[in-house]
């Protein structure tokens, strides 16, 4: 039941930059120190040490000792909450627990019983999309979440060097500010990289050689190009949405010069019987939260296999990635 105080501590931490002050000092700091530099009034000191034990026997810092005196150090996890840091998910967490998205999870009662309605649509009136139109601040926060999450499927991406060999050109459909369309064009110099997004999502952002940006709206079209990247797309949306994107995509692929290109997904993939535990719980609980914000769902292989043959594929290759992520590639 106080699983959400974990999450509200993690919020609390970045919100007073703690791994930020303990990387600026270059070693562990103290209690007081601590505590001195953020100004904690007397009272609170041994509230804030109940919070850093906390997390401390969680693993997000490390406990050491000073001339006897408790300090902290970072560890690998604090480490990506350090939001100077180029992988640093902090804004992702952030995001994730602005109270605008985690207070609409209190209508999954109302949910339930509503057939089309996300608990989003419940809360706030209107899609998560039409909210982030609407909301230049909050579409601005998500961007960034979403930036910097690539930052890290990137890493797992720069392993699959073979899947673009042999391309010209990419279109990187909701592929946002273009951070993982920047990683693939920087590796692929001459391979045209297009990014396709919303108008507003697109705007004052500078373009390279090989690299571009296309405002437009995948429902309807998608730029012609050897292949087309879907990463982190699909599991936003129902199967009847996701059937027609890929339809979007097969004619894309199909009307380019008649080369036999492909589709690249990067998504889950849900394998209770492969996966540890921990892996198949992280995948479990992806699937809750899509299909609560955004009517979507992560799937298990004979899933996507369903949409990709409702969709008119003929074959498809599964590779998974570092992490919990994998690569599909769907072939016409």
């Amino acid at each position: 039941m106080f699983a959400f105080i974990d999450s509200m501590c993690l919020k609390t931490i970045i919100e007073l930059g703690i791994p930020d002050i303990i990387h600026k000092h270059g070693q562990p700091i103290t209690l007081s120190e601590l505590v001195s530099i953020l100004h904690v009034p007397p009272a609170r000191v041994g509230h804030v040490q109940s919070l850093m034990h906390y997390l401390s026997h969680h693993r997000f810092f490390e406990s050491v000792r000073i001339h006897e005196k408790e300090a902290y150090a970072l560890t690998a996890a604090s480490e990506l909450l350090v939001k100077s840091s180029e992988l640093s998910l902090a804004p992702m967490v952030e995001y994730i627990l602005d109270p605008t998205l985690s207070a609409s999870f209190h209508q999954m009662k109302k949910w339930v019983y509503e057939e089309d309605l996300s608990v989003f649509d419940i809360s706030l009136g209107c899609s998560l999309w039409d909210f982030l139109n609407k909301n230049p601040a909050y579409n601005e926060s998500f961007n960034e979440a979403m930036a910097r999450d690539s930052q890290m499927s990137n890493l797992a991406l720069r392993d699959c060097k073979l899947v673009f060999e042999g391309l010209e050109s990419i279109v990187d459909v909701g592929g946002g500010t273009g951070a993982t369309a920047r990683m693939i064009s920087e590796a692929f110099p001459d391979l045209k990289c297009v990014v396709l997004d919303r108008p507003h999502v697109l705007e004052n952002l500078s373009e390279s050689n090989n690299l571009t940006y296309v405002g437009g709206d995948m429902f309807k079209s998608i730029p012609k190009a050897d292949a087309v990247l879907l990463k982190w797309i699909l599991h936003d949306w129902t199967d009847k949405d996701c059937i027609k994107i890929l339809e979007n995509c097969k004619e894309a692929i199909s009307s380019n010069n008649g080369k036999r290109g492909k589709i690249i997904v990067i998504d889950m993939v849900i394998q209770e019987k492969q996966d540890e535990h921990k892996v198949t719980e992280l995948k479990l609980l992806w699937d809750v939260a899509m299909a609560c914000v955004l009517n979507g769902k992560e799937r298990n292989e004979e899933e996507w296999k369903k949409l990709f043959m409702e969709a008119g594929f003929q074959d498809y290759k599964i590779s998974p990635l570092t992490g919990f992520l994998s690569l599909i590639e769907i072939y016409p």
